[in-house]
């Protein structure tokens, strides 16, 4: 077991401290205005041993944290409701109960995920400290709705993620690269729009599309990779995907599908729960996303609307707001 000194002495984010207490009202109070309300018990020893920290780095729809309590503590925040937790051990271990599951993580071995909307209660062991990813629900929520062609629902993770393999490792080492650049930073220096965004996007991604979930068979089928979808949607949203700034045409969708029209549409609202238009127009947006994320401060955003295909700026805003949570105007502004 690390002596106290040892997990506070190498403390990450050490010029980022929102919390340093060895009182137990203290930590749960401070600690819970960070995170969410929370129930807080020292376990098997007395308050007098109890000790917390807690250094949190923030960024734009997450943030980058190090949590340490001396000792062993039962945590009990319930539903976290507005974001997700992504708690990666550095020294002892911790037990995670969900309604359905129970994960026992440790350092390089297993980190555990959790959902705001699955009630979670926790044990930290053994002076257990944990660097822990907060990403925001609505972030979450939005990109996993893009990702599969829908309307943003919840989503609930499995909560134990395996650090052994390779997307643990590369996920593990991505945390790390952030801590170590935050600490680069310091608190009085923001990383650049960019940076947070590209930061971000990779981590959205990796999570959303290598940690199984509520929505990963959406996903999975939205993208082409389940093996139940037939060969003709596939060529089907490979030609919308590569033509999708023209006019969409039925007839020639059909011809490179190899399928008649008729049955081409019963096929996108069976495999994508989407029409053909609708699912066109999902593609539109990405691309428009990803080329707002690039252009120039002196580009503008109708023209690339209209490069992509857009017509009818009004409801491209409109349904650009819906899917990604924020205006064309607002990713522009944002990352130029």
């Amino acid at each position: 077991m690390a002596t106290k000194a040892e997990v506070f002495g190498s403390a990450r984010l050490g010029e980022f401290s929102r919390v340093a207490t060895a009182r137990v009202d203290d930590a749960a109070d401070a600690i819970g205005r960070i995170f969410c309300p929370h129930e807080l018990k020292p376990i098997g020893r007395s308050e007098a041993d109890f000790s917390a920290l807690h250094n949190c780095a923030a960024f734009d729809g997450f943030s980058v944290n190090y949590v340490a309590y001396g000792g062993s503590v039962s945590i009990d925040p319930g539903c976290l409701d507005r974001f997700f937790l992504l708690q990666i051990p550095l020294t002892g271990f911790a037990t995670v109960r969900t309604a359905a599951r129970q994960v026992t993580t440790g350092p390089t071995r297993i980190a555990s995920l959790l959902s705001p909307t699955i009630p979670t209660e926790m044990i930290w062991h053994d002076d257990c400290a944990q660097l822990i990813l907060l990403l925001d629900r609505k972030l979450v929520e939005h990109r996993a709705a893009a990702l599969a062609g829908g309307s943003v629902r919840a989503v609930e993770f499995d909560p134990e993620v395996r650090l052994t393999g390779a997307f643990g490792e590369k996920l593990q080492a991505q945390v790390e690269q952030l801590v170590t650049q935050a600490e680069s930073l310091g608190p009085k220096r923001s990383l650049p729009a960019i940076a947070a965004a590209d930061w971000r996007e990779s981590c959205l991604n990796a999570l959303l599309n290598s940690q199984h979930h509520s929505l990963s068979a959406a996903i999975d089928v939205f993208n082409g990779r389940a093996e139940a979808q037939p060969a003709a949607l596939r060529r089907a949203r490979a030609y919308l995907e590569a033509q999708a700034a023209e006019p969409l045409d039925l007839a020639d969708l059909a011809d490179v599908a190899g399928s008649g029209i008729r049955a081409l549409q019963i096929g996108f609202r069976r495999h994508f729960g989407m029409t053909i238009s609708d699912v066109l127009l999902d593609i539109r947006l990405a691309q428009l996303n990803a080329r707002l994320k690039t252009a120039r401060p002196s580009e503008r955003i109708v023209d690339i609307a209209f490069d992509l295909g857009f017509t009818h700026l009004s409801r491209m805003a409109s349904a650009y707001r819906t899917k990604f949570g924020e205006t064309p105007k607002a990713t522009f502004r944002r990352l130029s």
